[in-house]
Order: structure tokens, then C-alpha cells, then sequence
């Protein structure tokens, strides 16, 4: 969109908060970078130069406002919606692929060579894989500063730097602000310093309808794994360098996130995965100004507008569950997954108590005895083919998946049909177009409506929603009142 000038210099002199994260405006005579929605006046036009991203604005020169900070706005909406080489990338180096692994370890998940994904990035984005994990580490180091009191050593490593000299010259050129005086202008609130909390806001796109998002998520919790208590729902995180502990709790303008973890070092993947799980980088505005032109669609659009699509932290661990949900009941699939849980999960210790494991890694399911799990024999030949091939990596889910290859894959393996591999595709992969025709919900929802009841007339009507057909299958499951659409009380 920054290509876009006149768009652009409307969003900005309109002050519109739904363009934060499409693009940056940089002003050529202060220096210094906003995100459209900044409340300052806006710049005269012919002082406005637009970047596809703030790793591209500190690249030129320019410093994130104080007043709008720009690193906190919400990501662009297009790394969720697109499955191409540069969108695939920006989710990785959003999981801190290239601070772990390096460019060559981007480019080998990728399938592409280091060059070719630097072309593509800086074609696109203005910057390269290295400038835009810096921007990130900056963004990480700032959170550390203004919500926890660690010292500015242990904050310099965990965000990922490498020396705290280069820590000290990034805060300063990214912020203009030494760390000393970022950490002074911090809001000094008893819940920031927390011993061992790291209390975060994350930022979305409005409008947000909470409730199917946490509903389903509270409604399909695995014990042990996953709760809803106190208005929060919580779960434990396998990360790169340890585990965490999140609470997430919707509030009117932001979602209230609370992180224990392990190591420090995993806090910018601990955000992405949860932002990534509550979709909180979509564009609802687009999604639902296209469904609403669809008349069976608009009434449910404008009763409760912002669906998002649930998600998940592990994309292995909601292919095991999608498995155990085949053909029964939510209460009965949790049942299972929890009996997986205690007898392979890993423990882990809940300063607030209610949590107990995290979910079992494929490699320790692969090396279960089928003849320990209560569900038919077929069903069982299909969870330990998953499991094997999960744990074998000749079928990989993640981020970086290549969304129509996956789904072959899947495909290709015992008892997965459709329904199976759609809903991975959906809230595993993060398609979304991804659509449900055969689900028992969505043909009682078209029913109701007076939609096609079969299958292929279904998904022939469906072709006028794409490319958010998976957000319309979040419309249509709320017209039956199970609980997945529901905030819990």
C-alpha cells in the first residue's frame, strides 16, 4: 500500500487506526517515523515519504515517534492472508527464525537460497532478513525495559543482541532515547514489576468480537494444558529456549497479556505465537466489508462484527487434536487429549496453580502403544501415521508451510479427509480461505440460512466469499448455540 501516496496522505490526515502496521510515514523534516494513526498533527504531504516497514524507516534514518510508537502497532494483516515466499518469510523472522538460525537457516526452511530471499525482501519490504530481526530485537528490548526491572545487561541478551553495545547503539538509534531513559519514562505501576510476570498489551485492529475467539479456545481446553479462569484464558507454551505460561484476557481496545517464562529469550516468539493464535493482525474492516456483500452473510456480519479465525501456538499439536476430534464430541476429544497429556506430557510448574504439562511433542507420541489408546483401531492407524510423520519430519507444519503442498500431504495419509485437513489448513496453517462444507455446524448454520445443503452446491455458493471463507465459517457457527460461541462467564 506505501506505494499508494494519495491513499496514504488520507490515511494519515484522517488519523485512520486501521492502516497501523500497512504502512509507516516518515517525516523528511523531523527525521522520524509514525504509524498513520499518530495524534500529532499531521506533516504537510510534500514532507511525507511512506515505507512498507519501520525496518525500512530505520534503514533510511528515521527514529520512532515518541508520542504513537510505531514498533507497537499491530503486524500487517498481509503476512497472515498471503502463503507467497515474502509472507512465509515475515511470519518466520516473527519467530525468531533468523535470530536462532541465521539467513541460511531462513532460507532452508524456505526452500530458497539466502539471495533470493534478500532479493524478495528488500524488493518488497525496503529491507532485508537481518534489518528486520534488528527491528524486532529493538521492539523486544523496549518491552523488557518498560515492564520488567531486570538490568540492562540480561535485557541486551535476551532480546537478542550480541553485545550490550550494540544493544545501547540500537535503543539509541531506534528510539532516540538511551535505555536509562526509556526505563524512566516508564509507567510505574505495581502490576509491570510483577517478580517473574512480564505484564504486555497487545494491540489489534477494531472491531474484535471476543467472544467465538476465547469461547472456542475455552471451550475445546485440554486439562492440565489450557484454562479459563478469571476472565483469562491461559495455557502453557513450548518455545524455542524453554516454556511459558500466557494469560490472555480481552479488554475494549487491546487484549491484557500476562507471560511467565523459562528464558527470557523467548518473549518476541511468545508474542507472535499468541498474536498469531488470537489473529490479532487481521483486517477486519476488509473481511467484513466483503462478506456483507453476500445477503445470507450481512445480517450475521452486522449483529456482531470483527470474527476472528482461532488459532493455535503449535501447529503439531492441533493436527494430534484435530485426530482426536474425528467424529466425536468436544467434551470427548478434551477427555482424550487429556489422557495423552498426563501420561506423555511434559511437566511444568504454574505459579498460579491450575496448569500442570505441556502438550506432548510428537517425538514422545510416536513411541506410544496404539493398544493404550481408547478409540477405534482405524482412528488409531491414522493418530500414529500422524505422529510418525511428524516426528520423522516427512511432514512438517509450521509457519513457513506451503498451504496447498501440506494439504497433499496430509491428504495422503490414512483417515484424513477433507473436513480434517481443512480444519488444520484453518487454524493450524492460518488459511484464510480455508472452508468447512462437510462440518455438522456449518450444514445446520446453511440450513438455517437457506443455503445449499450439499457439499459441492455449498462450496460453489461459498466461491463468492473467498478469500475469507474461513472467516465465514466463523459467522455461520455462530448461529447454533454451542458454547464455542460464547465469552464464558
Amino acid at each position: 500500500m506505501h506505494t499508494d501516496r494519495a491513499r496514504c496522505v488520507r490515511a494519515v490526515q484522517s488519523k485512520d487506526a486501521r492502516f497501523d502496521g500497512w504502512f509507516f510515514t516518515a517525516v523528511v523534516t523531523t527525521r522520524i517515523y509514525c504509524r498513520p494513526s499518530c495524534p500529532a498533527v499531521p506533516p504537510k504531504p510534500e514532507n511525507m515519504t511512506f515505507y512498507p516497514s519501520a525496518a525500512a524507516c530505520q534503514q533510511a534514518g528515521f527514529r520512532a515517534c515518541k508520542r504513537c510508537r510505531p514498533d507497537t502497532s499491530p503486524g500487517s494483516p498481509q503476512w497472515n492472508q498471503r502463503a507467497d515466499l515474502v509472507a512465509r518469510a515475515m511470519r518466520l523472522i516473527a519467530d525468531g527464525v533468523v535470530d536462532r538460525e541465521g539467513v541460511p537457516g531462513l532460507a532452508a526452511r524456505l526452500g530458497y537460497s539466502s539471495r533470493q530471499v534478500e532479493r524478495q525482501l528488500l524488493a518488497e519490504l525496503g529491507a532485508g532478513p537481518l534489518a528486520l530481526a534488528r527491528a524486532q530485537r529493538a521492539q523486544t528490548a523496549r518491552l523488557l525495559i518498560e515492564t520488567t526491572a531486570l538490568p540492562m545487561a540480561e535485557i541486551a541478551f535476551a532480546a537478542g543482541f550480541a553485545s550490550i553495545r550494540t544493544f545501547n547503539d540500537t535503543v539509541r538509534e531506534v528510539f532516540a532515547l538511551a535505555p536509562s531513559e526509556l526505563r524512566a519514562r516508564r509507567p510505574r505501576t505495581p502490576a509491570a514489576l510483577t517478580p517473574g510476570v512480564l505484564t504486555l498489551r497487545l494491540p489489534f485492529r477494531a472491531p474484535l468480537n471476543p467472544d467465538n475467539l476465547f469461547g472456542h479456545l475455552a471451550a475445546t481446553a485440554v486439562p492440565g494444558v489450557e484454562e479459563w479462569r478469571d476472565g483469562a484464558y491461559r495455557r502453557t507454551l513450548r518455545l524455542p529456549y524453554g516454556h511459558g505460561i500466557v494469560g490472555l484476557t480481552p479488554r475494549p481496545d487491546h487484549i491484557a497479556c500476562r507471560l511467565t517464562l523459562s528464558d527470557l529469550r523467548d518473549l518476541p516468539v511468545a508474542i507472535s505465537r499468541c498474536r498469531r493464535m488470537l489473529d490479532l493482525d487481521a483486517d477486519p474492516v476488509a473481511v467484513d466489508d466483503h462478506l456483507r456483500t453476500d445477503p445470507v452473510l450481512a445480517p450475521l456480519v452486522d449483529k456482531a462484527p470483527g470474527r476472528r479465525v482461532p488459532r493455535t501456538v503449535d501447529e503439531a499439536e492441533f493436527a494430534v487434536r484435530a485426530v482426536l476430534g474425528q467424529q466425536v464430541s468436544t467434551a470427548a476429544a478434551r477427555t482424550h487429549a487429556a489422557r495423552l497429556v498426563l501420561a506423555h506430557g511434559e511437566p511444568v510448574e504454574d505459579p498460579e496453580g491450575g496448569l500442570t504439562h505441556l502438550f506432548p511433542s510428537p517425538e514422545a507420541l510416536a513411541g506410544l502403544d496404539p493398544e493404550t489408546l481408547a478409540m477405534p483401531r482405524t482412528r488409531r492407524t491414522t493418530f500414529t501415521t500422524l505422529v510418525t510423520a511428524l516426528a520423522e519430519e516427512s511432514i512438517h507444519l509450521g509457519m513457513e508451510s506451503d498451504w496447498q503442498e501440506t494439504r497433499e500431504r496430509l491428504l495422503a495419509l490414512p483417515g484424513f479427509g477433507p473436513w480434517t485437513v481443512d480444519v488444520i489448513a484453518m487454524r493450524a496453517l492460518g488459511d484464510p480461505d480455508a472452508f468447512l462444507p462437510t462440518d455438522l455446524g456449518i450444514r445446520r448454520a446453511a440450513k438455517e440460512l437457506g443455503l445449499p445443503s450439499t457439499s459441492a452446491a455449498l462450496t460453489a455458493r461459498a466461491a463468492a466469499w473467498r478469500p475469507w471463507r474461513a472467516y465465514a465459517v466463523q459467522y455461520l457457527w455462530a448461529t447454533d448455540s454451542h458454547p464455542i460461541n460464547f465469552l464464558p462467564v
